[in-house]
């Protein structure tokens, strides 16, 4: 006995048996540990995918905020929930950010912990967050092309803009690229310039941003129709020919006067014009306007669903003059799929068309403007132009009393320059949703990039 005490291999069990407890509570400890990590990984891909499911619906056509919401938790919650324990529960909540352009989610659960017990602290709450952004511009409703032009996005007087569910946006370096002036007002989810802005912030909500980046343009690469056989409109269907002034070449050798008449798709070689109380009426389908103006003016109407008009040759132009009824809805397929307007881009300098008779709209010179095409709607009834409205060379001008396309499901403008005068209120609806006419790739619905933060 006295040998075998004084020997000190058994001080090493002696001291593991003490320290075993220890070992297995660190073990245990360690394992818990690892599994609320773990757990935690799970709910953070959950509220990833549940934030990216949300943004992404923003670019969708018939997108809003609550169905942002539910895309975003009901992917958060399901994903969170496959993966936890039987039993155990998932809070999921999620808000809309940045008007409209970012989703936050977040998670949050209770586990319960085994080795708290011995500590009193018998569970413990999880909880991550996620955002997820769209980057780019989203919901583009206008676009002014100009690079460099003083007022490449202009409005005077009593013009109003009203855009509240999608974007303007001027590609000008100019201090001066968009202008808002007199009693102006341009409303809208975002505004931004490449270059800097004129009037007082009162013109504009919000404010303009600055220094934004130029967008490229959307529809650069949008395929263009090919001119067919001329279309020569009868004489009959011009009884008025000496009554009531006699018709002006520069605004059409196509002439409408007839109380009614109907139209087919075709090429107008030498423009059209709609005069004299004249009501026309257009079959679907797509109607290029070659080397001369589209006019409808003197209380005729213009009417078309699914219509689509393609502007090219050396003279061309828009009026929609005083007295004026229109009524156009872009086609839903072929080539002009969404394109109410479109401007032949290749044409550097063209000869433009002649102020109206009424002198209303005039527009002053824009330097480095020479060649321009204008495009006036100066009509008090063209309250329904659903589509895009594409003038890559040329100026659209608005100026009007009273609503401009405001019984539109959505209208989108991209055009070298706009201009707004004296006091129309031009409505850019966004109501994607609400129409079978598709939105052009690029405007309307976001296809911006989707950011992730924590």
């Amino acid at each position: 006995m006295r040998a075998f005490g004084s020997r000190s291999e058994g001080g090493v069990l002696i001291v593991f048996g003490l320290m075993l407890p220890i070992l297995l509570g660190l073990s245990a400890a360690a394992l818990e540990y690892g599994s609320l990590v773990k757990r935690r990984g799970e709910l953070q891909r959950a509220a990833d995918s549940g934030s990216i499911a949300g943004v992404n619906q923003f670019k969708l056509a018939n997108a809003d905020d609550a169905a942002a919401i539910l895309a975003a938790v009901s992917m958060a919650r399901a994903q969170a929930q496959a993966e936890a324990p039987a039993g155990r529960a998932t809070e999921a909540a999620a808000t809309v950010l940045n008007n409209h352009s970012a989703v936050q989610v977040t998670l949050t659960e209770t586990v319960p912990l085994s080795l708290g017990k011995l500590l009193q602290i018998s569970e413990v709450t999880v909880s991550v967050t996620s955002t997820a952004k769209l980057s780019g511009t989203t919901r583009l409703c206008l676009l002014a092309l100009d690079p460099t032009n003083v007022g490449a996005f202009h409005l005077e007087a009593s013009a109003r803009i009203t855009a509240t569910d999608c974007s303007l946006y001027s590609n000008s370096k100019s201090a001066s690229g968009i202008q808002g002036g007199n009693a102006s007002m341009a409303s809208a989810l975002s505004i931004c310039s490449a270059g800097g802005f004129s009037g007082s912030k009162a013109n504009f909500t919000p404010p303009p941003a600055t220094d934004c980046p130029a967008l490229i343009d959307p529809l650069a690469d949008r395929a263009v129709p090919s001119p067919g056989p001329c279309v020569s409109v009868p004489l009959y269907m011009n009884p008025k020919l000496l009554v009531d002034g006699i018709d002006s070449p520069l605004y059409g050798s196509n002439v409408v006067s007839a109380p009614s008449v109907t139209l087919d798709p075709g090429t107008y070689c030498g423009g059209l014009h709609i005069t004299k109380g004249a009501q026309v009426k257009l079959r679907p389908g797509i109607y290029i306007i070659k080397d001369g103006p589209l006019v409808v003016d003197k209380n005729a109407s213009l009417t078309g669903a699914n219509t689509g008009f393609f502007f090219t040759g050396i003279r061309g132009g828009l009026l929609f003059d005083q007295g004026s009824v229109i009524s156009l809805t872009a086609p839903k397929d072929g080539l002009l799929a969404g394109l109410l307007f479109f401007e032949d881009r290749s044409l550097l300098s063209v000869l433009p068309l002649p102020p109206p008779l009424s002198l209303k709209g005039r527009a002053p010179f824009l330097a480095g403007a020479i060649g321009l095409r204008e495009y006036r709607i100066i009509s008090d009834e063209a309250r329904t132009l659903l589509g895009t409205i594409y003038l890559p060379r040329g100026r659209l001008i608005i100026d009007s009393k009273k609503p401009i396309a405001d019984q539109s499901a959505y209208t989108v403008i991209i055009a070298r320059f706009i201009t707004l005068y004296d006091g129309p209120n031009l409505i850019l609806n966004a109501r994607y949703g609400s129409t079978d006419i598709p939105v052009p790739k690029g405007v309307g619905p976001s296809s911006a990039d989707t950011v992730l933060s924590h």
